[in-house]
């Protein structure tokens, strides 16, 4: 029988993994304490960082999969869903997690600035690496968030522990950076990958079928998720994504200016915009004139 958990608290997920609930927002795991199980379906309203040291089967993150192997750092947040597809094979949970609820940090500086650490909507597949001396590094920060929560509750508790929070997603942020680096080949393929993908899309009918193309048609195009690569795309040009498609959609525009039997907006129809206007206002922001003026000046 396929097992499903809805974790909505932190002390469901703590008694999960055989833990003591400290504090009711939240917790930190040492998953050597659970009992051993087979994979399952986990619905999360937590946000979670999970250091696993054990492969544990293959995770289902949406339509992907991610062979969970040792080492890796994981970000999940409230309304994800982790599936384990192996879901017969028994095994013993090790590594480490911190979860936390959302409550916890309202009110913090940490609230204002989490949705900027893009990692907490990456696919699984693009889970972060760690090596050795940052592995040591994020479980020095797990410990101090858990020594602090055996101590009694203060009115300093909830600061303390919302900014060694913060701290170490500001870790993370650093190693992703290195990530992006030391992955460089792989990222040139994506990137001449999404060079063909809008090159070829306003070839292609796909303007008048769906429109103007959006960062997350590419994304998924190349199966990745829209943070990730976006994220991916601003390292590697020093330009956001929409900026690339948007400098695509002025060149193939300027070629089409030239074709002076068109209209402009016959010209803005075949590129995928609706309104005409939409299409005018875009092409004056980044060349500096309007589509007609641009024509009887060239």
């Amino acid at each position: 029988m396929e097992h499903e958990y809805n974790f909505k608290a932190i002390s469901e997920y703590s008694a999960f993994n055989n833990h003591e609930t400290l504090h009711p927002l939240v917790g930190v795991i040492d998953f050597s304490k659970a009992e051993k199980r087979t994979g399952s379906k986990m619905n999360f309203d937590l946000y979670c960082i999970f250091l696993k040291d054990v492969k544990c089967g293959d995770l289902k993150y949406g339509r992907h999969y991610y062979d969970y192997q040792e080492g890796t750092l994981v970000f999940i947040s409230p309304g994800q869903t982790i599936d384990v597809e192996n879901k017969v094979d028994i095994y013993q949970p090790m590594g480490h997690g911190l979860v936390f609820h959302p409550d916890l940090i309202r009110g913090t500086t940490l609230a204002k600035v989490l949705s900027e650490y893009n990692f907490f909507s990456y696919h699984t597949s693009e889970a972060l690496h760690l090596s050795s001396k940052e592995r040591q590094l994020i479980l020095d920060l797990f410990a101090k968030i858990a020594s602090e929560l055996r101590q009694s509750v203060d009115k300093h508790s909830k600061k303390l522990i919302a900014s060694t929070i913060e701290l170490l997603l500001n870790y993370c942020d650093r190693f992703y950076d290195r990530q992006f680096i030391t992955r460089e080949t792989v990222n040139k393929g994506v990137l001449e990958n999404f060079e063909d993908l809008v090159n070829g899309y306003f070839k292609s009918e796909k303007p008048y079928t769906i429109g103007l193309p959006s960062v997350a048609y590419f994304a998924q195009e190349l199966h990745l998720s829209a943070n990730y690569f976006g994220d991916l795309i601003k390292k590697e040009t020093g330009k956001t994504a929409q900026d690339f498609i948007q400098e695509k959609i002025i060149d193939v525009a300027k070629d089409k200016i030239f074709e002076r039997h068109k209209s402009v907006s016959e010209i803005a129809y075949e590129l995928g915009f609706k309104y005409p206007q939409h299409f005018i206002r875009l092409f004056k922001k980044r060349v500096g004139h309007t589509p007609n003026e641009y024509r009887s000046l060239n």
